[in-house]
Order: C-alpha cells, then sequence, then structure tokens
C-alpha cells in the first residue's frame, strides 16, 4: 500500500507530465470554399506529420463575416499566430507596419528567394514586411467566343470594338443579352482603367491618401459606366438585383450560362469558376485588353490575391513564419494546395505545378498576359486604400445612385473628389 508521501509524490508529477506532452498549438485562419478547406486541411496535416509536438488549429470559414470576425480579435489582441488577410487589409490593420509581426526578423526561415522583390514591395508597410503574397491576381477579359461567333461579331480587342458590340447582342439575342456581365465593383474597375489610360492615373493616389484624379477624370470615369449600361454593353445593375441579386456571381447565372451575357472582366484567379458553369454550346476564351491609343499604362488592376501574415501578438512567431513557408514553397505542400489559392507567386511551386501539367492552358495564358504588362512596367501597384472596405463602401454607394439613375454623373463625379479626400484622409 503506497504511503502519504508517495500519493502525494504522484499527484505532483501528473501535472508536469501532462504537461511535457503537450503538444505547440499555432492557430491559422483562413476563408474559402470546400475544395480550399479540404486542400488546406491535407497541408496541415502534412506539416504536423513532419513536426511531431506541433499542433495546427484550424479556423476557417466562407468569406462573410472573415473580416468582422478578424477585426474584432485583433483589437482584443486575441488574433491567430498564422492569418490568411486580403493585401487591402494592410492599410486597415497596420497603418505604420506594426500590425503584423516584421518577417524580416525572421528572414532565416523564409524562402524569400523564391518571390519576387515587386511581390515582397506589396507586403511592406514602413519598411516593414508585414505579409507574404500567396498569388498574384489582375483583371482580365473573357469572352464566350461561341457567343460571338453566333452574333457575327469578332472578339473586341478596343474599346470601339466593345461598345459597337453592344446593339448588336440585343439585335441578335434581344434585350436582355450583353457583351459582358460583371457585378457593380467590376464595372467600376473597367470604367477606371479607361481614365488611367487617358489620364494615367487611378481614382485614388498610390503614394498618398488623396484622390488622384481630377475633376474631369472623375467625370469621365462616371460617364464611361454610364456609357457601358447606356450603350447596352453591360449588364445594368437593377437587372441582376431582379435575378438574384445584385452580387451574385456571374458563373450562378443562367443568362452566362446559356451564353446571353457573353463576356466578364474579372479577376484571372476566378477563371476556373466562371468556366465551370457554361453549357456545351459556349466556349470561354481569353481576350485582348482594350486599350486606349497612346495609353499612358495599361489601366490593368492588379494586387496580391491574398497574403499570409504573423499575427503581432504570436508567442510562436518564428515557427509561424516556418508554417507560413512551408505553405508557400514547400513541393509537397504546392502538390496539395494547387490552385486552391490561385497560381503560387512562390517561383519554385509554380514550376512545379506547371511542370505537372496542373495550370489549365486558359489560366496560364491569362498569367502570362498579366506577367507581360507587369514586366513591361504597365501595371502600376495601386494604393490599398482603393479597397479600405470604407472606401470601398463609399464608392460603392455612389455609383448604385448612378445605376439607378437618382443623381446625375457631375453629381457623383462631386462626390467621388470632395467627399472621397475627406474620407481618405480620416482613414489613413
Amino acid at each position: 500500500m503506497l504511503d502519504r508521501r508517495h500519493l502525494l509524490l504522484g499527484a505532483a508529477a501528473l501535472p508536469l507530465a501532462a504537461y511535457a506532452q503537450a503538444p505547440t498549438v499555432l492557430r491559422f485562419s483562413w476563408w474559402g470554399g470546400a475544395a480550399r478547406h479540404e486542400a488546406t486541411l491535407k497541408a496541415i496535416a502534412l506539416f504536423e506529420r513532419r513536426h511531431p509536438g506541433v499542433k495546427i488549429k484550424a479556423e476557417y470559414m466562407g468569406f462573410n463575416g472573415y473580416l468582422e470576425r478578424l477585426t474584432t480579435q485583433i483589437a482584443g489582441r486575441s488574433e491567430p499566430d498564422v492569418m490568411q488577410i486580403n493585401w487591402a487589409w494592410l492599410a486597415m490593420f497596420s497603418k505604420r507596419g506594426n500590425g503584423f509581426t516584421d518577417l524580416e526578423a525572421h528572414r532565416q526561415d523564409l524562402a524569400l528567394h523564391q518571390f519576387e522583390a515587386e511581390d515582397l514591395a506589396m507586403g511592406r508597410v514602413a519598411g516593414k514586411l508585414n505579409a507574404l503574397p500567396v498569388s498574384y491576381s489582375a483583371r482580365v477579359m473573357l469572352w464566350n467566343e461561341a457567343a460571338f461567333q453566333r452574333a457575327g461579331l469578332a472578339l473586341p480587342r478596343s474599346w470601339d470594338e466593345l461598345f459597337a458590340a453592344g446593339p448588336v447582342f440585343r439585335a441578335k439575342y434581344g434585350d436582355k443579352a450583353y457583351p459582358i456581365d460583371g457585378e457593380l465593383y467590376d464595372m467600376i474597375l473597367l470604367a477606371q482603367s479607361w481614365v488611367q489610360q487617358k489620364y494615367g492615373t487611378p481614382y485614388v493616389d498610390p503614394t498618398a491618401p488623396r484622390v488622384a484624379m481630377s475633376p474631369a477624370a472623375a467625370l469621365e470615369w462616371v460617364q464611361v459606366y454610364e456609357r457601358l449600361v447606356n450603350e447596352h454593353v453591360a449588364v445594368p445593375l437593377p437587372l441582376r438585383a431582379a435575378l438574384g441579386g445584385a452580387e451574385k456571381p456571374t458563373e450562378q447565372q443562367q443568362d452566362w450560362v446559356q451564353g446571353r451575357w457573353a463576356g466578364n472582366y474579372t479577376w484571372d484567379s476566378v477563371i476556373a469558376l466562371r468556366n465551370s458553369t457554361l453549357d456545351k454550346q459556349q466556349k470561354l476564351v481569353l481576350g485582348e485588353f482594350p486599350t486606349l491609343p497612346g495609353a499612358k499604362n495599361s489601366g490593368m488592376f492588379g494586387r496580391p490575391t491574398l497574403m499570409y501574415a504573423v499575427g503581432r501578438n504570436s508567442r510562436q512567431p518564428a515557427l509561424a513564419a516556418r508554417f507560413i513557408n512551408f505553405l508557400l514553397t514547400d513541393p509537397e505542400a504546392a502538390q496539395l494546395l494547387g490552385r486552391t489559392r490561385g497560381l503560387p507567386a512562390a517561383k519554385n511551386s509554380f514550376e512545379l505545378l506547371q511542370q505537372a501539367g496542373k495550370l489549365p492552358p486558359l489560366e496560364l495564358a491569362a498569367y502570362e498576359q498579366i506577367q507581360a504588362q507587369r514586366r513591361a512596367g504597365r501595371v502600376p501597384m495601386p494604393s490599398p486604400l482603393f479597397e479600405h472596405a470604407r472606401l470601398h463602401k463609399f464608392m460603392r454607394e455612389v455609383f448604385e445612385t448612378v445605376a439607378y439613375r437618382k443623381t446625375t454623373a457631375e453629381a457623383a463625379a462631386k462626390r467621388l473628389v470632395d467627399e472621397g479626400n475627406a474620407l481618405l484622409n480620416r482613414i489613413k
């Protein structure tokens, strides 16, 4: 029979033994769909097998509500160790570069040579490396080649050809057929590309929290949007709203599936989604980017698709950096994750997928089109404030008043300049 002294020793030893066996836990949060979740969980399991004693706590969900949850966590200093973020959120959470862990302090754990300097620059704030790019995405023109052939039209190669297609589609297919579809933000960006080509400036200055467009450029921005709708080129916002919601994705629209809406201005990272629902009579192809004669830049809008950051309050920042490096550059992880977060920004991961034949031709063609423009210096880095949640909401509200004919182009342009400057000054 054990005496009291042995019982006490045994009781004291239990917590120590339990503590010795407790794993090191890293929290990792991301949003996405079922394919991304499944692939990421497999990659996590691989990392855990390679690192006995390390447990990755997966915190994942759809996009709706993700930013709100992350905002609350960061405010309460309870953010995950590793988090998937949008590039624009750097301007929200790390205005002076100290909102996330500076990854430069963990350079030895990161294969930074696998990234282009331009891509790394997009993760720097005030000289600190706040995040690493998972992939890079830009806006491209997608066309349903079969629909244009049935209408007797060549694919649009210029702005003039794009605008000329509107009346032809109406005459050929009826009042509810259009050459191009897109959510409101898609059309805002398409109209902005015209202004950038003509005036050489986007809406927000990339180097300062101010509106870069002149009043004349802002007016033309609104007027180009109006032309897209009024000349029967783009699907009107009220029509989209009546068909199940203004923000209903293009691939879920029956008119897209059957070829009555024959184009889309969208991120190259969603090409597979857009292509996935087309019926057998349709054929999706990549189009040339419409460019004004003498354009000052391409007007192409590009930025990191997604980024990984380490929480400022992480107790294991070095381990978190190694986990990010694994997700971005490990060959086996690259095979598991595939294109679930876009085409990889890390050179070795991209090349591995390419050599394995895992990059569909259409997505690869879009990637090469974008990279050619980037190499030529024709895709300037945008301001992250342009996609700041508050500014985004403001722009949408202004263009919605135009879409529903509740204001004039002149009044909307004035708001974009005057109220836009005031808002940028508040959120800078």
